[in-house]
């Protein structure tokens, strides 16, 4: 009888260290939930502020912050800008639209005389006559050896505007201006 309630003393001791463990390790459990849970709240509000300030505030904030949560910012900020080009750009063009492609091809083999298909009159035609007429004059005196490393950057830059652009006029239904004031309008004297 004494080995059987010593034997039923170790078994009920052996089943109180069982379930002791089994505590621990579901409180060890739900602690690092809970910590998890906090994490995902503070990165939640840490993005919600990203996303909520304002331009001049971000810049503020990253001048004093020269951490590595700033460059996790920057990161999500360029990502954020680089996947809605990315939409803007594969979307299916809607009747009237101006084709990316074709501007931004045109921009860069014809200079600014691409940018009639879909830029601004006020900014294409001032731009088209000086290419013309540094055109007319480069021909004659410069000699193309010369020429070449200019036109090597000044084309592809003409590509990029002329791809701009139609985007703008995409967005927009009309030619828009990329250069100059674009919001600002001229006030009359006196009122």
């Amino acid at each position: 009888m004494e080995r059987l309630a010593a034997l039923e003393l170790e078994v009920k001791a052996d089943a109180d260290a069982q379930r002791a463990r089994k505590e621990a390790a579901q409180a060890k459990v739900r602690e690092q939930r809970a910590a998890q849970e906090e994490e995902r709240a503070e990165l939640r509000a840490r993005q919600t502020a990203l996303v909520s300030r304002k331009p001049q505030a971000r810049s503020a904030a990253r001048d004093e912050d020269d951490d590595h949560g700033s460059d996790l910012g920057s990161a999500l900020e360029l990502a954020t800008k680089a996947s809605r080009v990315k939409n803007e750009l594969t979307k299916a063009p809607k009747q009237g639209d101006k084709s990316w492609v074709k501007s931004g091809v045109a921009s860069m083999l014809l200079g600014p005389l691409g940018w009639l298909y879909a830029g601004s009159l006020k900014e294409a035609v001032p731009a088209s006559a000086a290419w013309l007429a540094f055109a007319a004059l480069a021909s004659k005196m410069i000699p193309m050896f010369l020429l070449f490393p200019v036109l090597l950057v000044a084309l592809p830059l003409s590509g990029i505007a002329g791809l701009l652009y139609a985007v703008q006029y995409n967005r927009t239904g009309t030619r828009t201006r990329l250069f100059g004031d674009k919001g600002k309008k001229k006030q009359l004297k006196g009122g």
